[in-house]
């Protein structure tokens, strides 16, 4: 049996942002910037991905997150309502 790893990261990537966009305020729950680092979560994805965080340091109630892997993109903005979008970049 082949396995194939690269395809495999991309699916355990997968897996976890659509949890998040399914009930994203199971996953945000921040007071500043360094809470959103220290999440645990974020070690269930793939070494490679990526992530930002902006606005919550500054005194914004609302704040955006961009998480991604390879093409794929995971943003999620937070403010009074919470939501998550999975898009997949050429």
């Amino acid at each position: 049996m082949i396995i194939d790893f690269h395809h495999a990261q991309i699916q355990k990537f997968l897996n976890l942002a659509q949890a998040i966009v399914q009930v994203p305020e199971q996953y945000i729950q921040f007071d500043h910037v360094s809470d959103f680092y220290k999440a645990a979560w974020l070690k269930d994805f793939p070494h490679t991905t990526t992530w930002y965080v902006t606005g919550l340091d500054d005194g914004a109630e609302d704040f955006y997150i961009s998480i991604q892997f390879e093409n794929y993109h995971l943003n999620i903005q937070a403010g009074s309502h919470v939501t998550a979008v999975l898009t997949q970049k050429d």
